[in-house]
């Protein structure tokens, strides 16, 4: 496995230098542009932690570089014209590892999203951002930054990015449960009305224009959604892409959105 990734490593690093990388970038993009881009993309961030161990690295720096990649993926988004972005962060069962490595994933989260509410671009862009998962479980300092970007985009709607910390799928549906059985006992709803779409008006993504990702992306060669967006991504076309998250690439994220116009949507069997 170590020596397949150092090789693509090498072959990556030609390609960029022989000016190709950039030429197969411009050609590609205009290629997807051809063709209904996904309206929603949610994407799980995975494999820092490998890709630092391939590099013979701590946990810490794969952590910053793929907080680096988040940064580069906005762009990228902007550049392209995906509306809504969903971003898994740091899920439920992320919480429950060494207080060391989340601790530092929390400063991380911090500076990062510090730098992003100081960016101008978030309002040129007109970005709604909006934390969705028990934020509760996080550190003061991190929800106060969360609460800040939400407050102040409020009322945006060009775009969209949410982003999961401290998310879990289960728990979002126990939650929306919750609710409607409080709506209920109240009177506000009767149990035989109860339906799909009062389920959704109850999920963390309510707020959205499309809760329903058209792409939901996975890096790092994992096959499995681990509890990601489960009502929303019911029919959801999945790609998932054999590289770790701080090796992705533009043209990576660009070839899955080519895979997923190269699809046929179907909505059932």
């Amino acid at each position: 496995m170590q020596t397949i990734e150092n090789g693509k490593a090498i072959a990556e690093t030609l390609l960029q230098l022989s000016g190709l990388y950039h030429y197969y970038e411009r050609k590609l993009r205009s290629h997807i542009l051809h063709d209904p881009l996904p309206n929603h993309v949610a994407i799980i961030l995975d494999g820092n932690r490998r890709w630092a161990r391939l590099n013979f690295l701590n946990a810490d720096k794969g952590h910053f570089m793929g907080a680096d990649k988040a940064e580069e993926l906005l762009n990228w988004i902007h550049d392209i014209g995906i509306r809504i972005t969903t971003l898994y962060i740091l899920s439920t069962e992320n919480l429950n590892r060494n207080d060391e490595e989340i601790n530092n994933i929390y400063d991380l989260l911090c500076v990062k999203l510090q730098k992003l509410y100081n960016d101008s671009r978030i309002h040129k862009r007109k970005m709604k951002i909006k934390a969705i998962g028990n934020v509760k479980l996080v550190p003061p300092e991190l929800q106060k930054i969360l609460y800040d970007l939400e407050k102040a985009t409020c009322e945006y709607d060009s775009m969209f990015l949410n982003i999961a910390v401290a998310y879990g799928g289960q728990k979002e549906l126990v939650d929306a449960i919750k609710r409607i059985a409080g709506m209920a006992v109240a009177g506000d709803i009767r149990v035989e009305d109860i339906n799909e779409k009062t389920i959704e008006s109850c999920l963390y993504t309510s707020h959205l224009p499309q809760p329903e990702p058209d792409l939901v992306l996975r890096t790092s060669g994992e096959k499995r959604l681990s509890g990601f967006l489960l009502w929303q991504s019911a029919y959801s076309e999945i790609v998932f892409m054999d590289v770790f998250w701080p090796q992705f690439r533009k043209i990576d994220f660009m070839r899955a959105i080519r895979i997923y116009q190269n699809r046929v949507r179907k909505y059932g069997l």
